[in-house]
This record gives structure tokens, sequence and C-alpha cells, in this order.
């Protein structure tokens, strides 16, 4: 049984068991979730047997989770860096990793990285099944549907945790995007491809028409699909058209025809989005797709902010998690400029989880206002060490710390003149001040 049917048998399952202990949660309470779709729980049975250490759940109630991309590209084929990424991305506490590869040996680089993932792996399978037709059939437009879903159970018997399926863009959401315009017409990878290949076969979206074989290979190894968004805006002027609104009520369809099938699912999101427009795009996917964990990029809210997206990201991931976002995906310093370092990758994720609590403290989850309330008093109390354990990023702040120090017990911002228990320190100097004269008082008045 996949997570999903064995919690509608009311079964708590060690997976549930574990994440219920992680998030604070009585595992009924969680199984419940689980079994109503409004939870997922990526944990492919492949990488469960071997070295998948850290069980997460996705979805509501539930701790917003983060995501680091990971992957070479056809310019940049280092896998000892993208395993530096890997190993960076989990310390600094990324919750899953995906490998987006497109350059060198796919297939073998997955298999790198899934043996040293401690964490649940995402891929994309459409990404495979473009490189094997290049190479094989001298054409992308030479794939069969068989290629697809073929990459798809390899994918699988690797042992990814989840993968991004692109079933949502179909003929008449092409039709949309065409009659509309846009400023930026497609800017996902998998979507693009399969467009391409839609537009010249002139046939509808493979992926969309053998959804239930692609259910079949999932359930078999329970894996959870993540409905990919090939139309998502890729420009806040295109937030909100009509083809991403057409792709978001199929992503609904396919949300109900997994869930009966027993496979997991989740939904991807936009994107580049107006700060006004998040939390309308969060109600909106919650809405059609009844509950499904969203899983976002960002959202950006601005498209300016190359070289800084990972802050622009940020803020627009703070507010969209906030808004019921249940699962951001990072965004580097490198967005839309070239393939990440592995100190971006750190800062990506840093810079995610960041705003994952920033939500998580609006959204009510259990334990984020009280990390925030222990280290205002550890602040207070000039509690350094404590104050340093309690950083979000312990590294950074001790680094900072150290090579900024000050000569008094304070910060060497304002060193003797810190505020933190000025008053407090008036108000007793005072009260001794007054204890002081009343002493004396009482010995005059013993003298007369």
């Amino acid at each position: 049984m996949t997570q999903l049917e064995a919690a509608r048998k009311g079964k708590i399952t060690p997976e549930i068991e574990k994440v219920a202990k992680e998030e604070g949660l009585h595992p009924e309470i969680l199984r419940q979730k689980v079994a109503e779709g409004t939870v997922v729980i990526p944990a492919n049975r492949v990488h469960l047997s071997k070295n998948l250490k850290r069980i997460v759940g996705i979805g509501e109630g539930l701790r917003t989770k983060v995501n680091a991309n990971l992957g070479t590209s056809y310019d940049y084929v280092n896998v000892a860096e993208e395993v530096q990424k890997l190993k960076v991305a989990m310390e600094v506490g990324a919750d899953t990793v995906m490998d987006l590869s497109t350059g060198g040996n796919l297939r073998a680089i997955r298999q790198t990285l899934m043996a040293l993932a401690e964490v649940p792996l995402g891929s994309v399978p459409v990404y495979e099944a473009e490189f094997e037709a290049a190479r094989k059939k001298g054409s992308v437009f030479h794939l069969d549907v068989d290629d697809f879903l073929q990459a798809i159970e390899t994918h699988a018997k690797d042992g990814v945790d989840f993968m991004t399926i692109h079933a949502g863009i179909t003929l008449e959401g092409l039709r949309f995007m065409k009659e509309q315009g846009r400023t930026t017409w497609i800017v996902s990878r998998g979507g693009g491809l399969l467009a391409a290949w839609m537009m010249y076969h002139n046939r509808e979206n493979p992926l969309y028409e053998h959804f239930d074989d692609v259910l079949d290979i999932m359930k078999t190894y329970d894996v959870t699909v993540s409905l990919g968004d090939s139309l998502r805006p890729g420009s806040i002027a295109d937030s909100f058209d009509r083809p991403q609104i057409h792709e978001l009520l199929v992503l609904g369809e396919l949300v109900d025809r997994a869930r009966k099938a027993g496979v997991q699912v989740m939904v991807e999101g936009p994107g580049h989005v107006p700060l006004d427009e998040i939390e309308a795009q969060v109600l909106a996917e919650k809405k059609i797709c009844k509950g499904a964990p969203f899983y976002v990029l960002g959202p950006l809210p601005t498209d300016v902010g190359a070289g800084w997206d990972h802050i622009t990201g940020a803020i627009g991931g703070a507010l969209a998690a906030a808004s019921g976002v249940d699962f951001l995906c990072y965004v580097t310093p490198a967005e839309h400029l070239g393939l990440p370092t592995p100190e971006h990758v750190r800062t990506g994720v840093i810079a995610f989880r960041i705003a994952a609590h920033i939500g998580d403290i609006v959204k009510g989850v259990k334990g984020a206002k009280e990390w925030d309330l222990a280290m205002s008093r550890a602040r207070y109390a000039l509690d350094w060490e404590a104050q340093l354990r309690l950083a979000l990023d312990p590294v950074r702040a001790r680094e900072i710390f150290e090579q900024r120090s000050s000569k008094t017990e304070a910060c060497s911002m304002c060193g003797p003149f810190c505020p933190m228990n000025l008053i407090e320190k008036f108000l007793k100097d005072a009260q001794k001040a007054r204890e002081e004269v009343r002493q004396v008082l009482q010995e005059m008045a013993l003298r007369e």
C-alpha cells in the first residue's frame, strides 16, 4: 500500500509516526490529513530501503518545507560539484532536494546523488526522455509515449521520492496562450519540451492522455506526483492569465484522479507573481485542487532582482507561506543568470528557510513563535551562546559575532551604550537610591 492507501485504511505507518513526532502532532491527526490528501510524505520504497533517513511531511498544519534544486547543465557537467551542493543543502537544513540535471550521464548522476541523499529527492523525468531522444533518435520530436513512461519508471526504480509530471498542459491550454499572448510565453523547461512536441505532432499531451499509466508506476513505488505548472507566469505581467488558470483547472482534475488511484499528489505553482496577488494564487490552488499541498518556486514578486533573486524570492516566499503554501522551492542569487555554485545553494536555502519560518509564525505552526521568544529572551539577557545556538544559521551568526567582537559584554554595534537591560538597570539603580535615601532618613530620625 501507498502512504495514502494505508492512511485511508486507518493504519499509522512508521513514516506517519516519524513525521508526527517531528511536527509535534498526534499520529492519528496526521494520519487523517494523509488520508484526506492534504499532507503527503514523499518516500519511495526503494529509497526507504536504503538511505532515506529524514522522513518529511508536506502539507496542512505542518512546518513549511524548503527544497533545493541541484543538477548539471549543458555547460557545466561537474558531478563532484553537484555532490558538494547536495551536502551543503543538507547541512544548512534543506528538507528536500531535486536533481534537475540536463548535462552528462543523467542516470549515473542521479544514482550518485541518490546514494548520498538522506532527504527526499525529486526529479523531472521528461528531461531524461528529452536527453535520450536527442542521443538515440536525433530529435526530441521523435519521442513516443513509451519514451516518456520509460523515463518515469527508470526514475522510480532508482528511488526518486517525488517527480514533477507536466500532465496539465493541453492543446486547449496552448490555444488560450496563443490567443491571449504573453510577455514570457513558456518558462518551464519540461513544459516547453512538451508544448513543442504537441505543436509539432498536433497531438494532445501524452502525459495527460496516459495519466493512468503514470499513476500505475507511481503507485508501485509510492512516488509522490508533483503536478508541474508548465504554463506558470514567467513575469509578473502574466500572473493570473487565462493559460495559467486553465492549466490549474486541469491540475485540479488530475489531483482527483491521483487520489482515486491511491497515489500521493501535490501541485506546483508560480513563478512570478505581484505581491498583492500571492494570497489569491494560494487561495485559488487550495480551492480548485481540494487542499492539495502547494509547492511554489519563489514566488518572485518582481522581475528585476537578477543577482539578488534569493531575496526577491524569499520576500514572495514568506507571504506565500503565510497565505498557506506548504512547500517552497528556493531561488539562488544565480537564478536567471547561470548554474548556481555551492555557495549560492547555501545562500538560497538559508534565505528560504527564513521565509518559511516567517510564514510558520503567521500560520501558527507549533514551535514557531516559541523559537522567536527564546531568541528574544536570550538577546535581552545578553546570553550570546544561547543566541548563537538559536540562530537559524548558527555558523554564520558565530562568524560575524567573532569577527566583530566587542570589549564589552554587548556586541560591537552598541558596546557600552547597549540598550538591552538599560532601562531595567536604571530602574534597579533608582530603587537602590530610594532605599539608600530611606535608610538615611531612618538613621536621622533615630538620632533625633
